[in-house]
């Protein structure tokens, strides 16, 4: 069983993105930039430039690296320690680099009057102070950034807490229909509705693919045991699910609203079908339903939107906005798409 997440978001997750790597590079250019402007420079600012740019594009690099091979072990670490241990490895790095430097050239070329131990105080200090300052910034910064996702988890618990009444009575009508003539289908009926209602009241959280499927299955045997013939299902599901995690109740919603706003609009019914596909960088999900004729269709879209607001929310809040839900109407069909990236550290 899948317990409740925290907000699951580590500062050390944006380090390995495409901008984050982008910043730091052209930080590490602005900062040979200031060194090699600075006053007291005798040597040729150009070659200064791009010796100091080399320099601090290494150490910036192996300290991005450092943290990457104790991304692991730093995963359950508070995010202020991990900010001081970014500095401390920044600090050391520096100081590597420059002896490295200093070794293979020596005094060949002088950087400063002061020449390499110049060089090593001045990029300490500049770290120091910097890091200093970027450790009060980040304090503020990631306790926003916790309220804000606090915040969120509170909308999406109160998502989850509204129970449409409608389906409710619908089934539990469903149910007292069949208690006489089919006790046993208002058996699995209550069984069914006792397993969506645990998931809807269960808080914001992650749950095995196969799990959150099989609550789309459990409600589409519900109204099965409404509609009758009505209802088709078609199931494209390979040999063995992936095994990822997806939020709960992201599946669910989109199977309902197919009924509600396809099948159930339809005179004749209709099928509604699910397939997963794993692409080897995430899974997706498709449901697909049919859509009335031309004059229910605006009012189709419409319906469908109210209730997918909640899903994408889901999904965006527990995948911290990796995740993606797409709609869109192909051949006289509504189709909802839902892609869940894998985690950055599977």
């Amino acid at each position: 069983m899948a317990a409740p997440i925290a907000p699951r978001s580590h500062p050390l997750d944006g380090l390995w993105q495409a901008p984050t790597l982008i910043w730091v590079v052209l930080g590490g250019l602005g900062l040979a930039t200031v060194l090699a402007l600075a006053p007291g420079v005798t040597a040729d600012r150009a070659v200064y430039f791009g010796l100091a740019a080399m320099a601090i594009e290494w150490i910036a690099l192996l300290t991005l690296g450092s943290l990457y091979l104790l991304r692991h072990g730093l995963s359950h670490t508070r995010a202020l320690r991990v900010a001081y241990l970014a500095l401390a490895l920044l600090v050391l790095n520096t100081w590597l680099v420059c002896a490295l430097a200093w070794w293979l050239m020596g005094e060949a070329w002088s950087l400063t009057p002061g020449g390499w131990a110049s060089l090593v105080a001045r990029l300490t200090g500049i770290i120091l102070v910097v890091g200093t300052l970027g450790l009060g910034a980040f304090q503020n910064h990631w306790r926003a950034r916790q309220l804000a996702v606090r915040a969120k988890q509170a909308e999406l618990e109160a998502l989850q807490a509204r129970i449409r009444p409608h389906f409710l009575f619908n089934t539990l009508n469903t149910g007292a229909a069949l208690v006489h003539q089919r006790p046993g289908d208002a058996e699995r009926l209550l069984v069914d509705l006792a397993d969506l209602f645990r998931a809807a009241l269960g808080g914001p959280r992650e749950i095995p693919l196969a799990d959150e499927l099989a609550l789309a299955r459990r409600y589409l045997e519900i109204e099965a045991l409404r509609f009758g013939d009505r209802l088709r299902v078609r199931w494209l599901l390979p040999d063995s699910l992936p095994d990822v995690a997806v939020p709960a109740l992201s599946i669910q919603p989109l199977v309902e609203n197919a009924i509600r706003h396809g099948v159930e609009r339809v005179p004749g019914g209709g099928e509604v079908a699910v397939s997963v596909i794993d692409d080897g960088d995430g899974v997706v999900v498709t449901v697909t339903n049919p859509l009335p004729g031309p004059t229910g269709s605006a009012a189709v879209r419409e319906g469908h939107h109210v209730g997918l607001r909640s899903s994408r929310a889901r999904i965006e809040a527990l995948t911290d906005g990796r995740g993606r839900l797409t709609t869109r109407e192909v051949d006289g069909r509504y189709e909802a798409t839902v892609r869940i990236p894998r985690h950055p550290s599977t």
